[in-house]
């Protein structure tokens, strides 16, 4: 019986092996019960309960207002909702500002929101934090390139990684969170060419979202693919409602698209 059809509750074990023998792996964010069981029918195999939550639930104009009390609620009713995927919870803004905080807030989110790992944005100036938490038993995702709790020290949302000098930071961050015990890391608004260089750098698996294809496995926001969000959808998403005709089936056919490898093309991915 393949992972896809199991109903075995995944570990960061798991994703691991997926990318050793080269299945994409398919993640997207979740907010409740509901929405997590679609998901995990679906065959997503790890479902994140993202900080995005503070634009896309709360209608606020970043995520930076998102507390770890409200990550740990959420990550709650998700949990609810999964059997086999693999639930991954952010540490929100501030949640983190010391190795001794990232624990005591890991281990919030594990406790109280029952989450099988959690994330953290940064490269180098994280790693006391993930290594800390790793060796409390709590597995650790990181997350480079774009990242949203710092975009008003970058400037706004930007690609990430467009020069050499850059790009090569990312890379040696990605290398120094998987010596730090890191189980994964995601990559966001980064040029194709460089979630590949990354993807190819370490044995963890990389997430990414508009990482281009070539990453280990992909990761959107649900309501983007869905067509909820209110605005502009991001450049590296896709409406998979569009021809889908209810939920199940979008989230069905993003997992078959991110398993073949058609999702993300070229219109998704940064030069």
């Amino acid at each position: 019986m393949s992972q896809q059809s199991s109903n075995k509750q995944l570990s960061n074990n798991d994703l691991i092996a997926m990318k050793t023998r080269g299945e994409k792996i398919t993640s997207l964010t979740a907010y409740d019960a509901s929405f997590a069981h679609i998901l995990d029918n679906a065959g997503v195999d790890m479902v994140l309960v993202g900080d995005s939550l503070g634009m896309v639930v709360q209608g606020q104009s970043s995520t930076i207002p998102v507390t770890v009390e409200e990550m740990a609620y959420h990550s709650k009713l998700v949990s609810r909702g999964l059997k086999r995927a693999l639930l991954v919870t952010d540490l929100p803004f501030m949640s983190y500002p010391t190795p001794n905080e990232a624990v005591k807030n890991a281990g919030i989110l594990m406790q109280q929101g029952y989450a099988h790992m959690v994330k953290l944005e940064g490269g180098q100036k994280v790693l006391d934090s993930v290594k800390l938490i790793v060796e409390q038993g709590i597995p650790v995702c990181g997350h480079l390139g774009l990242l949203p709790q710092s975009v008003n020290q970058i400037g706004g949302y930007r690609v990430q990684g467009k020069d050499e000098a850059q790009a090569k930071i990312i890379i040696e961050d990605a290398k120094c969170l998987e010596q730090a015990g890191a189980s994964a890391v995601v990559v966001e608004c980064v040029p194709a060419s460089l979630g590949k260089r990354i993807s190819e750098a370490v044995n963890i698996p990389v997430i990414g979202i508009g990482a281009g294809v070539d990453c280990d496995g992909q990761v959107l926001v649900c309501y983007d693919m869905l067509d909820i969000t209110a605005g502009m959808r991001p450049k590296f998403s896709k409406n998979f409602m569009l021809e889908a005709g209810s939920v199940a089936n979008a989230v069905s056919a993003y997992v078959d698209a991110v398993k073949k490898q058609q999702f993300p093309a070229a219109e998704h991915t940064f030069k």
